[in-house]
């Protein structure tokens, strides 16, 4: 059985090598879909679509910011490229300018060194493959500190979700409870009427249609029925765990339908303030949701 998660976690690994110390760092924080951000040297670009693979394996939905941090513990040189021509070049021009403006000294190496572009170092690329050896392993420990950041929050918000459904059912028993009360309040009112004009005489049957339409009209009957299914759909989400943070969504959004209609119809003071109860505490359902991968 899986856990519900929240969207909100941190990570942060390390990782040393022979040529490379690296840093991780990994944090999430609510959206409506999976969106991964990375950052890290631009010399090693060619590894953010493995980070974001990576990624994608552990978390199923929620902003991701993934920062890598990349220093070089060595600097190794591949070749020193000496341009003959270029310091051909130079020397015949030092030369010239010696004879011309008829100046004293020599034209030595060192000379020749100084002035630029003589001399070319050429640096080894980066081994993006080796790199990846050692990142990986310290990617994988940071999102694995941001999943059980996540799982623990999810069980935290799974419990206050739970004492808000179970509330929420106990209204919705309470209403269904009240709704003949409502019925018979209404003939009551309308035989009183009746009786104030003076109207005693009217057919009873009369009376009882009327008070029939009423009650039709007024029924929340199945309203209150797929208030219990979507409460109980609720519950079962929340208890089987995983990415069911849409799931939920749907889920309160139907509540809210239903419990506003039954606000419409019932016509009833008591009913009328269970309702508003009801939609206080789907609001905070749904705050609380958003938070649900």
């Amino acid at each position: 059985m899986g856990v519900v998660r929240s969207m909100t976690g941190f990570g942060r690994a390390s990782a040393q090598s022979g040529q490379y110390r690296l840093g991780v760092e990994v944090r999430t924080v609510n959206h409506r879909f999976l969106d991964v951000a990375v950052r890290l040297p631009r010399e090693y670009a060619g590894l953010e679509e493995r980070i974001r693979r990576a990624v994608a394996q552990h978390i199923e939905r929620g902003r991701v910011d993934v920062s890598v941090r990349v220093d070089r513990l060595t600097s190794p040189v591949r070749a020193i490229h000496v341009d003959r021509e270029l310091a051909h070049a130079y020397y015949e021009a030092l030369k010239e300018l010696r004879r011309s403006l008829r100046l004293p000294g020599s034209i030595d190496v060192d000379m020749l060194l100084g002035l630029p572009d003589i001399l070319r170092v050429e640096h080894a690329e980066d081994d993006v493959d080796a790199l990846w050896g050692d990142l990986e392993p310290a990617l994988a420990e940071a999102l694995g500190q941001v999943v059980a950041m996540r799982e623990a929050e999810g069980r935290v918000l799974t419990r206050d979700l739970e004492e808000r459904a179970a509330r929420v059912e106990r209204q919705v028993e309470a209403i269904a409870g009240r709704a003949p009360a409502v019925v018979e309040a209404y003939h009551r009112r309308l035989q009183a009427r009746l009786e104030e004009w003076g109207l005693q005489a009217v057919d009873p049957q009369r009376i009882a249609a009327e008070v029939a339409l009423m009650a039709e009209r007024s029924d929340i009957s199945e309203e209150c029925v797929r208030l219990r299914s979507h409460c109980r759909q609720f519950r079962a989400l929340l208890a089987g765990g995983g990415p069911v943070g849409r799931r939920l969504e749907f889920l309160l959004q139907e509540m809210h339908r239903e419990i506003t209609t039954i606000g419409a119809k019932a016509g009833d003071l008591e009913i009328a303030g269970r309702v508003v109860d009801v939609k206080a505490e789907l609001e905070k359902m749904r705050e609380q949701v958003q938070n649900v991968e």
